[in-house]
């Protein structure tokens, strides 16, 4: 019998010296892959340890753990190094010059912000998400589950990999500067900066007459819970209103569009809720499904993992400490069995039994980009899938992005422009933030004489990434045994919502299904409300634990010889970044009941308080009694700090913040020490003086749209001045370069845009 693969990261080295939720996470992707990965703490053990036992528990399986004092030799014979601030990052590069090392901080480590006090909460107030969601007559609502952090570990794990990946090649080690902040800049809210720059180069109007708002529908009561639909596309909300029996509803111009519905958002759910309070979860489900209608229940900690898709499936598996069950690694690769967890070590139980012997010399080579010379075929649509293919690219990989002028990526009809422009698919500014480092073209998949063509591109490819729903691949004659057959050498990445298998297999599902299954939903809101999506937060992290996984699937290519099916399932990696909700109920019975701007942790007196002027908001958190004090003489109120209840204290504050400038005040606050931020409209968010020292925004010269800021990626890179190297592409613009190049002639192209296989119009 063969022996078992050996684990893909097998032998890579990596030094741990974070703490907190992105660094570990980072690291725990690193060591799920085989990486060793050796963590630094205090002889006594990390505060993580006492103070979140659930979550270190999850972050830290599969490692070992050493004291500070035995880590000084490890990190020079290191391949990775993990670090948060303070770290000499020069220094430890001069020792060893093929070392990687990421640095993880709130706000980069240059910049007006470096150093400034911050939390997750306040950073959602300064990247405007907590400013875009709510409803008019309440405060702004920052997102429950401390999501932000998950992100950028992922983010940081994606940039480790990558600069791993080049240095094997080139000898040099890179170092990768994380900012979470940047992190959630993009994943937190859906571009709205590019959306403001779209709309005003249109010429058109502000859909929204409130700068925060909830999507219409969306979490909706039915008789025994809540269930979320979703309505991104045109058909979908027509489908809708079938289902609640206003067809009507359609064809209404206070309806029809997601701005207009929301402002009419009353009158909508008295003819919504008509239809599904007096109906269960269950029945309102099943006739949603019939109609292809994405929809899910709103789950909470409780529930979670009794869901049948995950039941069925073992998503969630015995933690190696035995006191709770967790989700597993969220990809699996075909001929490898899925990687189990090591249990958490005891502080500095590995002091003295770290071998890592020196690592040979190598030369400097060329410094290219870490996946010069892959080539990625991208048959996604949407957010997650492009994003994810969006990174590769970025990371220096040909992406080639296939849509069809029949059905092109509907993203790009989600803009400003109406049908009579004849230009319209070029305005969708979530297809131009999601595909920016790509090429284009058109293929009719459903035609034999395109599977041909696409077949033909495929044998050239090293990866063939999809976001269809499972049985499509099938339909068009696509599946793993034909494409390995033709190309032995491919890696198949297949990002189904809900996994290969299962009773949800063939269900369709969006960022929004992602937050209600996985408890983010349940986590966000008002105490006396109902669940609120986060908003969007569940593709950018689904589509970058997809990047990663692509990226090991690459380097188990090397040493087996041959591509791999990688299954990357959407909320499986959700799951992941929302663990601590269902850990904390295993242990504590919490259900994370929502506490609207609160923290839940006693200490931290936090919330969103009005400033002067209209619909001014300023966003502060202060942890523990020093703080408050602080608070307190900045507002002149030495009392406020004796104030013992946190209703009292929020009442009184809001009663002071009102006679302050928001941006005064926030800067007052965090002059003494105190975590505060302006509550920013999601709009303004490419002015952030942070985020334009750090270049987060990158000029997009587009042939159609013009020039416009684009995100890059959330991190900085040795050796790299600028992430994107060319615009989001046109509908169909690259079909002749990319077609000649595997061989197709000018006759036969020819025929194929008279017969509509190919083209670069949407077919009328």
């Amino acid at each position: 019998m063969a022996d078992a693969p050996r684990p893909v990261l097998d032998g890579v080295r990596v030094v741990d010296l974070t703490c907190g939720t992105a660094g570990p996470y980072c690291t725990k992707l690193l060591a799920d892959a085989g990486a060793d990965v050796v963590v630094v703490e205090p002889a006594t053990g990390a505060d993580e340890r006492r103070v979140d036992p659930g979550r270190f528990d999850f972050l830290h399986t599969s490692k070992r753990s050493v004291s500070e004092d035995a880590a000084v030799d490890l990190v020079e014979r290191a391949d990775i190094v993990v670090a948060d601030a303070g770290f000499d990052v020069d220094a430890a590069r001069a020792r060893n010059p093929a070392l990687v090392v990421v640095s993880i901080t709130p706000f980069g480590l240059s910049g007006p912000w470096v150093g400034r006090p911050a939390t997750e909460f306040t950073m959602q107030a300064s990247c405007g998400s907590t400013g875009g969601r709510g409803l008019p007559d309440r405060p702004p609502l920052a997102a429950g589950g401390g999501i932000g952090e998950w992100q950028a570990g992922s983010y940081a794990a994606v940039g480790a990999l990558a600069a791993w990946m080049g240095a094997r090649s080139s000898g040099v080690g890179r170092h990768v500067d994380v900012a979470v902040f940047d992190c959630m800049a993009i994943g937190m809210v859906t571009f709205p900066s590019v959306f403001a720059e779209f709309a005003a180069a249109a010429g058109s109007t502000p859909p929204f007459a409130s700068l925060r708002r909830i999507e219409v529908p969306s979490i909706e009561p039915t008789a025994d819970g809540y269930v979320c639909f979703t309505t991104n596309s045109a058909q979908q909300f027509s489908d809708f209103a079938v289902l609640i029996g206003r067809p009507e509803l359609a064809d209404d111009k206070d309806y029809v569009r997601a701005g207009p519905r929301f402002n009419h958002r009353e009158k909508f759910w008295a003819m919504a809720h008509a239809y599904t309070q007096p109906r269960s979860s269950a029945e309102v489900m099943e006739e949603a499904s019939v109609m292809r209608i994405p929809v899910a229940p709103v789950l909470d900690p409780s529930t979670i993992m009794g869901f049948p898709q995950f039941a069925e499936r073992g998503v969630f598996v015995e933690h190696p400490g035995g006191r709770f069950r967790q989700p597993r690694v969220p990809y699996r690769l075909s001929g490898r069995e899925r990687p189990g967890f090591r249990p958490v070590p005891e502080p500095a139980a590995d002091d003295g039994s770290v071998e890592w012997p020196p690592r040979p010399a190598a030369g400097p080579g060329p410094a290219r980009l870490p996946l010069d010379g892959v080539r990625v075929v991208d048959l996604t649509a949407w957010w997650a899938g492009p994003c994810a293919a969006q990174v590769l690219g970025s990371l220096g990989a040909d992406v080639i992005k296939v849509e069809s002028v029949k059905r092109p990526d509907l993203m790009r009809l989600a803009g400003p422009k109406t049908p009579t422009d004849p230009l319209w698919a070029e305005w969708g500014p979530l297809a131009h933030a999601a595909n920016t480092n790509k090429r284009g073209i058109t293929i009719d998949l459903t035609r034999p004489e395109g599977r041909d063509l696409a077949l033909q591109l495929i044998a050239t490819a090293d990866v063939v990434i999809e976001n269809y729903t499972p049985r499509v691949m099938e339909q068009f004659d696509l599946g793993w045994d034909r494409l390995h057959e033709l190309n032995p050498s491919l890696n198949l990445v297949r990002m189904p919502a809900f996994g290969l298998d299962g009773p949800w297999r063939d269900h369709p599902g969006f960022a929004q299904t992602m937050e209600s299954l996985t408890g983010l939903a349940w986590a966000t809101g008002w105490p006396d409300g109902k669940p609120t999506l986060v908003g969007g937060a569940g593709d950018p992290i689904a589509g970058l634990h997809a990047t990663y996984a692509t990226m090991i699937a690459l380097v188990a290519r090397e040493t087996g010889g041959e591509g791999v099916m990688v299954e990357s399932t959407m909320v499986e990696a959700v799951l992941n970044a929302a663990a601590s909700l269902v850990i904390e109920h295993q242990l504590t019975g919490a259900t994370g009941t929502r506490a609207g701007n609160r923290s839940p942790v006693p200490s931290m007196r936090q919330g969103v308080y009005p400033g002067a002027g209209d619909d001014r908001w300023v966003a502060i958190a202060a942890d523990g009694e020093d703080e408050w004090q602080r608070v307190a003489r900045v507002l002149g109120d030495p009392g406020l700090a004796q104030v013992a209840d946190v209703d009292g204290w929020d009442a009184r504050l809001a009663e002071l913040t009102v006679a302050w400038s928001s941006d005064d005040l926030a800067d007052r606050l965090i002059e003494v020490g105190v975590a505060a931020a302006t509550v920013i409209a999601p709009r303004d968010l490419a002015a952030n003086p942070q985020l334009v020292h750090r270049g987060l925004f990158e000029i997009e010269d587009h042939p159609v749209t013009g020039a416009r800021g684009m995100p890059g990626l959330p991190f900085r890179m040795s050796g790299v001045e600028r992430w994107l190297q060319r615009p989001a592409p046109t509908l169909g613009q690259h079909n002749h370069e990319v077609f000649a190049a595997i061989g197709v002639g000018d006759d036969e192209l020819d025929a194929l845009e008279r017969s509509g296989i190919i083209g670069d119009r949407l077919a009328t």
